[in-house]
């Protein structure tokens, strides 16, 4: 059995401005979690309540990449945990609702890799379908074995799951996902036959040079009252 591990003071604002910053900006209501890994045997999950509503000081917990979820502990969370056994680069997750990446999983679609935010989801964004919760070990298993090697995956009607780096990785990750599902229902809308980037452009233009994650988070979080 893994050794105990303890989030420090740091790790813990890190995960309470994420959450707020996702709830802020529309991609989680009153349902979602963030989480940050430790080490390669825990990570951190928010407080359970609606994230905007996560307040300054209020912690979230540590998990153990090992054996059941600690009690309190929503049950969602366990896809994290198969995220992260799978995925040692993997830093930060985030299940989330952004409404118009809920849209087109309702028609069967997910974000096709229309502009620059896109192309950071150039490998393609699988689709979970199945509109059900996630709230058995098994299921958890499967949704992370989908997801892969992706940056995200939508579940149809349900929501999103984002891997990133690091914590504000997959929250900018996040607002991307949603910024790609917005262009492609506008297109939609339109009658308009959208021109997708090809390979080469799209991982040309999915840069991190130029602080473009930095400047993003600096965006999200701009205003968190901690």
């Amino acid at each position: 059995m893994a050794a105990p591990c303890h989030a420090d003071a740091d790790q813990q604002l890190t995960v309470r401005r994420a959450a707020r910053a996702l709830g802020r900006h529309g991609l989680a209501h009153a349902y979602g979690h963030c989480s940050l890994r430790l080490d390669d045997n825990h990570f951190l999950v928010c407080a359970p309540r609606p994230l905007a509503t996560i307040g300054p000081g209020e912690d979230g917990r540590v998990v153990s990449l090992q054996g059941p979820l600690p009690e309190g502990v929503l049950g969602e969370v366990r896809i994290h945990r198969e995220i992260y056994r799978r995925r040692p680069e993997v830093g930060g997750v985030v299940r989330s609702m952004p409404p118009r990446a809920m849209s087109l999983s309702v028609m069967g679609r997910t974000p096709r890799v229309l502009h620059g935010m896109g192309s950071y989801f150039v490998d393609g964004i699988p689709l979970w379908d199945d509109p059900q919760l996630i709230r058995d070990d098994r299921d958890a298993e499967r949704i992370a074995d989908q997801l892969g090697q992706a940056a995200a995956i939508v579940m149809r009607g349900n929501g999103t799951v984002v891997a990133g780096a690091d914590l504000a990785d997959a929250v900018v990750l996040t607002w991307y996902l949603e910024d790609a599902a917005r262009l492609e229902l506008d297109c939609l809308a339109a009658g308009g036959d959208a021109r997708p980037l090809g390979d080469g452009e799209a991982r040309r233009r999915a840069t991190r040079s130029g602080r473009i994650f930095e400047r993003m988070w600096d965006y999200l979080t701009f205003g968190d009252p901690e």
